[in-house]
């Protein structure tokens, strides 16, 4: 029987020296796991960045074991949440400053993840798009939004 995502993200927790509880959640068709560890800092890394790899990592086993795997998404000690809320209340005040100024607006360079929350956030906004730019030697991309073209 293939490893479960909440066991195989449970097995390299404990050989990186984290012991942890994690407990799953379906959201749609992905699989949120929540990872409740003593030091969730370290596990959330700078910017989320050991986070994020991490979640690379348990997806990339997954995948290779199974191609049909749920996607999972790693959240630990609620950061991912606060972090999201955040992300959407930058975009929601931007695209305000697209509507009362009718300019462009560009974002912060943001991960494919991030991309994807504020391009979630904004697709039902019926006055704002947004699209990603690459940004050279990076593999982060900016968000402009602007009004959109009838």
């Amino acid at each position: 029987m293939p490893a479960t995502p909440k066991d195989i993200t449970e097995k390299i927790l404990g050989t990186l020296g984290f012991p942890a509880t994690v407990t799953e959640q379906r959201i749609g068709d992905d699989l949120m796991l929540d990872v409740k560890a003593d030091e969730s800092g370290r596990l959330i890394g700078r910017q989320g960045q050991t986070l994020a790899d991490l979640q690379y990592i348990v997806n990339r086993l997954l995948f290779q074991a199974d191609q049909s795997a749920p996607k999972v998404m790693l959240d630990v000690g609620g950061y991912r949440a606060q972090a999201r809320e955040a992300l959407v209340k930058k975009a929601k005040d931007a695209a305000d400053k697209v509507r009362r100024w009718g300019d462009a607006v560009e974002l912060e360079p943001l991960n494919a993840f991030d991309r994807r929350i504020v391009h979630h956030a904004l697709r039902e906004d019926p006055d704002v798009e947004s699209h990603s730019v690459e940004v050279e030697g990076t593999d982060k991309k900016v968000l402009i939004l602007r009004p959109k073209r009838c």
